[in-house]
């Protein structure tokens, strides 16, 4: 697969994710670690979406700052904002599991979080769009 058909797949399962996040953030019974899930999922997307274009390997790995750090260390432009992403990386993992003894320590800001995932999802759609055609 091209990187750039790659970027193109990321960035429509980000889409999906978001969309989720959108039906479900209004109904104050959506429980947090659910929301949380779809806003990690749909940023853990939109950042892979962009290193696949610039044909960056990246570890299959959900932990979201080190996906900005890979960014970053590949001289891919991250805006600044995005280092709160990180708050996001437990959904992903530890608060998905009722088992574990983990839980928020505070509820998911709904509205901060379906935010950074369209903020996130822009700026990767921007840099597919904006690709060179040779990639």
């Amino acid at each position: 697969m091209r990187s750039s058909e790659h970027a193109d797949l990321l960035l429509r399962k980000a889409r999906q994710d978001e969309f989720a996040l959108e039906k479900l953030i209004s109904d104050p019974a959506s429980p947090d670690e659910i929301l949380g899930f779809h806003a990690q999922q749909a940023v853990e997307k939109a950042l892979k979406a962009v290193l696949a274009l610039h044909n960056v390997r990246y570890p299959f790995i959900h932990d979201l700052k080190a996906l900005v750090d890979l960014l970053a260390k590949n001289k891919i432009s991250v805006p600044q904002e995005f280092e709160e992403v990180r708050l996001l990386t437990p959904f992903a993992t530890v608060f998905r599991y009722e088992y574990l003894p983990a839980e928020p320590r505070r509820g998911l800001d709904r509205s901060w979080a379906l935010d950074i995932v369209r903020r996130v999802r822009a700026w990767a759609e921007a840099a597919v769009k904006t690709r060179p055609e040779t990639i």
